[in-house]
C-alpha cells in the first residue's frame, strides 16, 4: 500500500516537472544555505584552532601597548628590552623558555631571483616554545646568538621562490642570500605550515639571530615581542599574573594606571575566536534558515492548488471506497516528496559550493554528516507541516460534491 502511494506520488510530480521544480526551489535554498553556512563556519573554526594550535600550547604573547596596536591615539609606548627579557626568565616560575623578537621586512636575493619577505630575529627558545621542526639543516648555535652572526633559517615559500622550483629541501643548506644588502648563510629550512586563517602565509618567512636583525637591519634593541613558554605544570593565569606584575614594576607603572603592554594567552585567544566563529554562523544559519521555511509555505500553496485540480479525482476515489485516511496519505507524501526532492538537490547543491567557496576563504574542505542529516529530516519535516492542511482538505471533500466539481 505504501509502495503504491509513493508511486502515485512520484506520477502526479513527473506531470508538472518544472510546478514541482519552481515548488521545491525554496527548500532548495534553503538547505543548500543553511548546510553551506554550518560547513563553512566549522572549516573556519578549525582553521583557526588549527592556526592558534600552531603557536604552539600554554605560550604567552607579550606585546607593548593596549591591543594588537598602539590603541588609545597616545604616544607609542617603549619597546621591551634585553633586560626585561632576562628579567621575565630568572624571576618568574613556571617559564620554560622566552623567545624576544624584531621583525624587518626586507628583499631577498639570490642569483636572479629575489623575493619581498619578513625577516624575525629570535633566538633557540622559539624553537623550544614553537612547534615548528626544520626540514633540512640546524637551528643556531650559541655562539652565532651571542655574536649576531648572518646565518639564517628560511621558511618554504621563501625557498620555493628563491631557489629552482622542485629543488630538495636541503638544497638551500650552505647557499649566501642576501637580505637588504646583507650576506646571510642559509643553515635550515622551516617545515611547511601553510596558509593562516586570518594571517596570509606563515612560510613567508627568514629567522635569523635576534642581535643580527637589531644591529644590521633595524639598527636598535628594541624587542617588539615575546614569546613566553609556560610550565603545563604550572597554572598560566597565575603565571600571566605574576608576569603583569613584574612588567608594571620595570615599566614603572603604578596606582591604578593602565599597562602600557597586554599578555595574550594563546589559550583565551583561541576559545575567543572559536566561540565569534560559532556565534556568526549560528547568526547567518539562523538567517539562512528562514528560506526553509518560505519553500514550506510554497509547499503548502502548490499542493492546495493541486487538490482544486484533483477534485473530480478525488470524488471518483471515495465513491469507489477510498477511505480518507488513504487519500490524506497520498497528499501528504507529496507532499513529503517534494520536500525530501528539495532537501537532496539542496544537499548537493551546498557540497558544490563548499568546494568552490572553501579554497577562496584559504579554509578546509568539510563533509558534516551530522548537519547534512539534520537538513534532510527538517525538509521532510517541512513537508509534514505544510502538506498536512492541503492532504487534510482533501480527505475532508465530500464526494458528492467533488464529483460536481467542474
Amino acid at each position: 500500500m505504501l509502495f503504491t502511494t509513493f508511486l502515485l506520488a512520484f506520477r502526479s510530480i513527473s506531470r508538472h516537472l518544472m510546478r514541482s521544480f519552481l515548488t521545491t526551489l525554496g527548500i532548495i535554498i534553503g538547505v543548500a544555505a543553511v548546510v553551506t553556512m554550518v560547513t563553512l563556519g566549522q572549516a573556519t573554526t578549525l582553521a583557526v584552532q588549527k592556526q592558534i594550535a600552531s603557536l604552539g600550547n600554554n605560550i604567552l604573547l607579550v606585546r607593548p601597548g593596549q591591543g594588537f596596536g598602539r590603541g588609545g591615539g597616545g604616544p607609542q609606548p617603549p619597546n621591551f628590552d634585553a633586560q626585561d627579557v632576562a628579567a621575565v626568565r630568572d624571576q618568574i616560575a613556571g617559564i620554560t623558555a622566552i623567545a624576544p623578537q624584531a621583525s624587518s621586512a626586507v628583499t631577498a636575493v639570490y642569483e636572479g631571483s629575489n623575493w619581498t619577505t619578513t625577516v624575525n630575529g629570535t633566538t633557540a627558545g622559539f624553537f623550544t616554545i614553537q612547534p615548528w621542526p626544520l626540514v633540512a639543516g640546524r637551528g643556531f648555535e650559541p655562539d652565532e646568538e651571542q655574536a649576531g652572526k648572518a646565518v639564517c633559517i628560511i621558511g618554504n615559500t621563501v625557498r620555493k621562490n628563491l631557489f629552482t622550483q622542485g629543488a630538495a629541501p636541503g638544497a638551500p643548506l650552505g647557499q649566501r642570500i642576501r637580505l637588504n644588502g646583507i650576506s646571510c648563510l642559509v643553515i635550515g629550512v622551516l617545515s611547511t605550515r601553510g596558509q593562516a586563517g586570518f594571517g596570509g602565509d606563515q612560510d613567508d618567512v627568514v629567522i635569523m639571530p635576534i642581535k643580527t636583525v637589531q644591529r644590521r637591519l633595524n639598527g636598535n634593541l628594541d624587542i617588539r615581542v615575546m614569546l613566553v613558554g609556560v610550565d603545563q605544570t604550572y597554572d598560566s593565569p597565575a603565571v600571566q599574573s605574576a608576569l603583569t606584575d613584574l612588567l608594571r614594576e620595570r615599566r614603572q607603572i603604578t596606582g591604578g594606571k593602565q599597562d602600557d603592554f597586554n599578555i595574550f594567552d594563546t589559550a583565551q585567544i583561541s576559545a575567543t575566536l572559536t566561540g565569534t566563529t560559532t556565534l556568526l554562523t549560528g547568526i547567518v544559519t539562523a538567517v539562512a534558515a528562514i528560506s526553509l521555511v518560505v519553500g514550506g509555505i510554497g509547499i503548502m500553496n502548490i499542493m492546495l492548488v493541486s487538490v482544486t485540480e484533483r477534485t473530480r479525482e478525488i470524488g471518483i476515489r471515495l465513491a469507489i471506497g477510498a477511505l480518507a485516511h488513504e487519500v490524506l496519505t497520498q497528499f501528504l507524501v507529496e507532499a513529503i516528496v517534494l520536500s525530501c526532492l528539495g532537501g537532496i538537490i539542496g544537499i548537493a547543491l551546498a557540497q558544490l559550493l563548499v568546494v568552490i567557496i572553501a579554497p577562496l576563504m584559504q579554509v578546509p574542505w568539510l563533509f558534516v554528516p551530522r548537519i547534512n542529516v539534520i537538513a534532510f529530516l527538517i525538509a521532510a519535516a517541512i513537508g509534514v507541516v505544510f502538506g498536512y492542511f492541503p492532504a487534510r482538505r482533501a480527505a475532508s471533500l465530500n464526494p458528492i460534491d467533488a464529483l460536481r466539481y467542474e
